[in-house]
């Protein structure tokens, strides 16, 4: 039995799905009752989960307080942890002694950093150094589960994916789709930034992998699709996915920096045009597990239920 943690989230959906396909048995987890689902209403360090761990022998924990832009709390490190690290520990202390033989975490790149040099990507031994709240109670919830694990003997697997996407992702890549469909040009020819991503179908796969591979315990994984976009690349892709051709004019990073900067839009101007890349292969090499997408099939399987929901 697999406990599922977020899985009315976009990640959770996917996997459940996808157990669902191929008949592993699994137990579900929302905040409000549904069908087919254990109600566990809000989540926090205090949650009994002695009903939900019956007979479960693997957790996997998507839920979390996630990355928000333009965070409102009032302290937005001590709302973080409330989730990312309160609720995860008690559940983790929990599982264990339900007798619960692998934890696996689903963490995030920011625990590394928020962007990479030209040809230097992040690995998994690199020193962690999360920027922000979000970043630093992921950090914080990794280190509290391996002592966890250290003390009881239940097995800790960690994955840190990069933005995740694929069909019914909300947010800024949803976002993006939309301008990509658009006839106008893009000032991105000259940006040789490259970004790692990671379509969803992909993560669910590398999940289920890490449930039953040996090498995998007690490990921190980056995983990713395994090539690398620039933005301009991105964008160029999920215009073909649309039958369009985008068109880039060729303005050179620095100026598009200024402008950005003049705007007040630094941080969007980064994102857009710095690098943020993982390696994948430690993962390759542990566990023997590769993409079963290409990017290629991950960005037209996103782009045509989007364009299906339009309909």
């Amino acid at each position: 039995m697999m406990l599922v943690t977020g899985a009315t989230g976009f990640v959770g959906q996917a996997l459940c799905t996808e157990l669902s396909r191929r008949g592993i048995e699994h137990r579900p987890i929302s905040r409000d009752p549904r069908p087919g689902f254990l109600a566990m209403g809000a989540i926090d360090g205090a949650s009994d989960w002695s009903a939900a761990l019956a007979d479960v022998e693997t957790v996997v924990h998507l839920a979390a307080r996630v990355h928000v832009m333009n965070d409102k709390a009032a302290d937005p490190l001590a709302a973080f942890r409330a989730v990312n690290v309160d609720a995860t520990v008690n559940l983790a202390r929990q599982a264990a002694s339900a007798g619960v033989r692998r934890f696996i975490f689903l963490s995030s790149i920011k625990v590394n950093g928020e962007a990479t040099a030209p040809g230097r990507p992040f690995t998994a031994s690199d020193a962690p150094h999360p920027q922000d709240p979000y970043g630093q109670s992921k950090l914080e919830a990794e280190e509290a589960l391996l002592a966890v694990g250290a003390q009881t003997g239940m097995e800790i697997v960690i994955i840190r994916p990069p933005l995740v996407y694929g069909p019914g992702v909300k947010a800024n890549f949803a976002s993006l789709m939309t301008w990509a469909g658009r006839p106008f040009p893009w000032p991105f020819g000259l940006v040789e930034n490259r970004r790692s991503l990671v379509f969803v179908g992909n993560l669910v796969d590398f999940i289920l992998a890490c449930a039953r591979h040996p090498a995998a315990a007690n490990r921190v994984f980056l995983i990713s699709d395994g090539a690398d976009l620039s933005t301009g690349g991105l964008i160029g892709k999920l215009a073909t996915a649309m039958g369009r051709r985008a068109l880039m004019l060729p303005v050179p990073s620095r100026l598009l920096e200024g402008l950005a900067a003049l705007a007040g839009r630094r941080a969007a101007a980064e994102r857009l045009l710095g690098s943020l890349q993982v390696d994948i292969g430690e993962t390759i090499a542990v566990t023997g597990w590769s993409p079963p997408f290409s990017v290629d099939e991950g960005l037209r399987l996103t782009v045509a239920a989007a364009m299906q929901d339009r309909s």
